[in-house]
């Protein structure tokens, strides 16, 4: 594809980004901490449900100074129903390196702070930092297989990504999504309706993953019953399992792993509460 095909589809994209983008909390923000809470939260996560959570943390922990100085039962009171618990705990690590060190500005050194995989470095690069840097994530990925016409993966994947890049980067990362989420589904995209459908090879080069397994019953329930039952105040295994219906060996196999990951301790009496 030559480079004029490709601004023309750049150009045709931020076009219609500019009149039909999504409007989010965290949209246009630069302060990397708050773009950093974000993407963190949007892991797994379907935006429609992060706002509220979204802004209660960032109206309580409105720095990654305050962040950093807050009790982890604090932090997990305020992301509990937003799942995957774990994170939350990494991102007050990251608050706690950045208030002493200051911030990375590049992929290279975000991807090192705690909890930060290359997509996440990357839309920290690019929204706070104003780094030409593509956001790989599965949308972008389903996006430009249907553009090229082949199943892009790994380093082609990243390569492509990397050619195909618009100016600036952070707009052009923020229309991809856009598009992933409104008009190139996984399932039955809109093709009708995509402002770029003219340079784009076609949906069929692209095979949805495998949906995630059933949340109700599951071990992500489990954990998070766990540290929800803890948040309220600390307890033993026996008696988070009355206040949440699992069995008790079910919830001390969580609490051994909860605890392996820092998220709660035990006084070695068996009572447990959310750690330090």
């Amino acid at each position: 594809m030559t480079l004029l095909v490709e601004q023309e589809r750049n150009d045709a994209l931020l076009a219609w980004y500019r009149v039909e983008r999504r409007s989010f909390p965290w949209r246009g923000e630069s302060d990397p901490y708050k773009v950093l809470v974000s993407e963190v939260m949007l892991q797994q996560t379907q935006a429609s449900r992060v706002i509220p959570f979204y802004e209660r943390f960032t109206a309580r922990f409105p720095s990654a100074a305050d962040l950093a100085s807050a009790d982890l039962k604090d932090v997990l009171a305020l992301w509990t129903g937003l799942g995957y618990n774990s994170r939350a705990l990494r991102l007050r690590e990251t608050a706690r390196i950045v208030t002493r060190d200051g911030w990375p500005t590049t992929p290279v050194g975000l991807v090192e702070l705690p909890g930060i995989g290359p997509y996440t470095a990357a839309a920290v690069a690019s929204f706070a930092f104003g780094e030409q840097v593509a956001t790989v994530d599965t949308n972008l990925r389903r996006v430009l297989s249907r553009w090229h016409g082949e199943s892009l993966s790994g380093p082609t994947l990243h390569s492509v990504a990397a050619d195909d890049l618009g100016h600036p980067a952070a707009d052009w990362n923020q229309a991809m999504m856009d598009l992933g989420a409104t008009r190139c589904l996984p399932r039955n995209p809109d093709c009708t309706r995509c402002p770029v459908a003219q340079w784009c090879v076609g949906p069929d080069s692209y095979r949805p993953p495998t949906p995630q397994g059933r949340f109700e019953g599951s071990a992500r329930q489990l954990r998070g019953a766990v540290v929800r039952s803890l948040v309220g105040g600390e307890a033993t295994g026996r008696e988070i399992a009355g206040h949440t219906g699992f069995p008790v060996k079910d919830v001390e196999r969580a609490l051994a792993d909860l605890s392996d990951e820092g998220l709660v301790s035990d006084d070695g009496t068996g009572t447990y509460r959310i750690a330090e």
